[in-house]
């Protein structure tokens, strides 16, 4: 089972695209710089990243729409 639920998560952001490119950038993030924006237990970087934008603590903005 995923936690937090990917429909909380897919509400905060959209699609699941967008999800995993969003996760993956800021896990690497977590894992340079080591600033965690959520309390709770250590847990991997992708973890600890899902539950930061299943909390609104990241967001994120599309800067173009469209195919290159």
């Amino acid at each position: 089972m995923i936690n937090p639920p990917l429909e909380v998560l897919l509400d905060k952001v959209g699609d699941k695209y967008t999800l995993s490119v969003l996760a993956a950038k800021r896990a690497r993030q977590i894992i340079q710089c080591g600033e965690i924006l959520v309390d709770g237990k250590p847990l991997k970087p992708v973890s600890v990243a899902l539950k930061e934008i299943a909390s609104g603590r990241i967001t994120f903005e599309r800067t173009k729409v469209g195919i290159k």
